[in-house]
């Protein structure tokens, strides 16, 4: 259809709009046949990029969609394994973190186990448009597709995840000889698994490591060199005490925290997320290294505290120019394609970026229930998820926080919708 109206419209069928639709579905059912949520790909999938069978979640099972906000929820992990018949096996298993992949498909079937809220794939968002009153007050969204369809709502909530950082030295290269790690599984099918692959990775935490540890593995007469800027592998920060600053009780206390403390907490948090490696792959990979030298067929190359200063094209392969940060001499790395495991871009997304502007917002900031603040007056609202760590925490962009979180978006936007009924029974648009 060309045009819909809903009352409240998601962006992105990730875990953290997954999560939204079971709290409506709980605490809110009435709003929940008002919803819709939109995917661009064909189906639910976690870290689609980065689908390898043997990753692990670095996170507990138990903080899943919905168990910390309601252990006896239908949605839980438990009851997938249960569904699926696995509950024994996984308990045998002794382990608290699931398989990447299995976590995924917990996402599908919650995905496919809602009764209320909506799903419709293949619907790529390439623009929010503001609906703006003749003062500047934001009355609605108006939400343009990819195929030129649109669709319109009082409340909206985006919760598609951060852009890719691709580094600009890397933009002159073509664009099928980088890979970012959101992109690995598709980008690397393209590559001949046989053929003398020269392969740079550029990055020192997990999603880099991954990808090397892949190629090496798939790609058995490929040549593997890591490049980053640190001084060497490292593992996650993981005491127990340092994961207290996961608990979504400790939100509050860091959204009240002074800029200079929250500074600080995120920064001294960094490795718990960012700049570390799981242990069992931070092992395999130095005893694979170990090995090779002991066999002399060493295909993994670790070259630390270098910069990539230049990325270009010549004769036919990339060439990298790399600049050691200890003495300042520069050296050249050849190589057939470059493996990205650079993150993600620390501002908000494009698509909101673009959306503030329009808008008419000098800048974009959320109030503790994650509500984007609006001109004063506006009837609109817009909730973003996963992209505000600069004011709630480490957690927000993790698996951690997506159960309390929810419940909170949905309380938040129950009041609101109960305040405007107060102030007009007729504020509220009738959904379709």
């Amino acid at each position: 259809m060309n045009h819909q109206e809903v009352e409240l419209l998601a962006l992105g069928a990730g875990p953290s709009n997954l999560a939204l639709a079971v709290a409506l579905e709980e605490l809110a059912p009435e709003l929940a046949t008002r919803t819709l949520i939109i995917e661009q790909h064909e189906n639910v999938a976690w870290q689609r990029g980065m689908l390898l069978p043997w990753t692990q979640s670095q996170v507990s099972f138990l903080k899943d969609l919905v168990t910390l906000r309601n252990p006896q929820s239908k949605f839980s992990f438990v009851n997938y394994l249960h569904s699926v018949g696995r509950l024994n096996e996984f308990v045998n298993l002794g382990s608290f973190t699931p398989y990447r992949m299995e976590i995924s498909d917990y996402l599908l079937w919650v995905a496919e186990s809602l009764a209320q809220v909506r799903i419709e794939y293949d619907r790529r968002c390439v623009a929010i448009e503001p609906v703006l009153s003749h003062d500047g007050q934001v009355e609605r969204w108006t939400v343009r597709l990819g195929d030129g369809s649109t669709i319109a709502c009082r409340t909206l909530v985006v919760g598609a995840g951060r852009d890719a950082h691709i580094p600009e030295v890397f933009t002159a290269l073509p664009r099928e000889r980088i890979i970012h790690s959101t992109e690995y599984s598709q980008g690397v099918a393209r590559l001949d698994h046989d053929a003398p692959q020269r392969v740079a990775v550029i990055g020192g935490a997990q999603s880099a490591a991954e990808m090397l540890w892949a190629v090496h593995q798939g790609m058995p007469n490929a040549q593997c060199t890591m490049v980053m800027r640190s001084i060497g592998l490292n593992g996650y920060e993981s005491s127990k005490f340092t994961n207290e600053l996961f608990y979504a009780s400790f939100i509050d206390e860091f959204h009240g925290s002074r800029p200079e403390a929250r500074r600080q907490l995120l920064g001294e948090m960094h490795r718990t997320n960012y700049a570390g490696l799981s242990p069992g792959l931070l092992e395999t990979l130095y005893r694979q290294i170990y090995l090779e030298r002991l066999t002399g067929e060493e295909r993994i190359r670790m070259i630390t505290m270098a910069e990539v200063s230049e990325a270009r094209m010549e004769g036919g392969e990339v060439v990298l120019t790399l600049t050691d940060r200890k003495s300042g001499r520069r050296d050249e790395l050849p190589c057939d394609v470059v493996l990205l495991g650079t993150g993600f871009d620390r501002r908000m997304p494009s698509l909101v970026r673009e959306m503030a502007v329009k808008a008419g917002l000098d800048e974009i900031d959320v109030d503790r229930f994650y509500k984007l603040t609006l001109p004063a007056g506006s009837g609109a609202a817009c909730y973003l998820q996963g992209v505000n760590e600069d004011t709630h925490g480490i957690a927000d962009s993790l698996l951690s926080a997506l159960a309390s979180r929810a419940e909170e978006i949905v309380g938040h936007i129950q009041e609101s919708r109960a305040a405007a009924e107060l102030l007009s029974p007729f504020a509220l648009p009738v959904a379709s």
